[in-house]
């Protein structure tokens, strides 16, 4: 490869290094998962302690190609101070994460994880705190949470339109574990 460079006239050599310099950094998984363009909101009438219990993973935002994980838990616990403690482990885009955290209210709908560099935002929850949509502004993940294992399948579908609402594709949103 080293002698076919030193062929090379200057300017296709420079041209060929500004488009590997381009490659190199390739987009932001993110890109895959939501529209950076599109809109996005919480739930502004969320209260964070309605979220006490365990929650099972049903879907998750996962980029092309990515293993399919094991569907996960996470056990939310209301602190004294307004905090929530989150235990458990779940799938985030593809990837299989333990999650030991607190999180904090920052916003209508928005949660500071510990651990986290985005927030969570709770795109939407049903009116008797059964299902959570949640995501990132920044597109890096996105899942939906149940208080059960199965059923429910209309606030499932709900979720997923409220998440395709907030940019992130459809194509992108499958079942946890597949």
């Amino acid at each position: 490869m080293t002698a076919c460079i030193r062929h090379l006239p200057q300017a296709a050599l420079a041209a060929c290094l500004a488009l590997l310099a381009a490659c190199s950094s390739g987009p932001p998984q993110s890109a895959a998962l939501r529209d950076p363009g599109a809109g996005i909101w919480s739930a502004a009438a969320f209260a964070p302690a309605g979220i006490a219990g365990r929650w099972h993973q049903r879907a998750e935002a996962a980029p092309p190609g990515a293993p399919a994980c094991t569907p996960g838990t996470l056990d939310i616990r209301a602190r004294p101070d307004g905090s929530l403690a989150l235990d458990g482990r779940l799938c985030l885009a593809g990837e299989n994460r333990r999650i030991a955290a607190t999180a904090r209210e920052v916003g209508p709908g928005r949660l500071a994880v510990s651990g986290f560099a985005d927030p969570w935002w709770v795109l939407w929850v049903d009116v008797g705190y059964r299902t959570l949509a949640i995501g990132t502004p920044s597109g890096r993940f996105g899942l939906i949470l149940d208080r059960n294992a199965t059923g429910g399948e209309d606030r499932l579908t709900a979720a997923r339109e409220l998440m395709e609402a907030n940019g992130y594709a459809a194509t992108r949103l499958r079942p946890a574990g597949r």
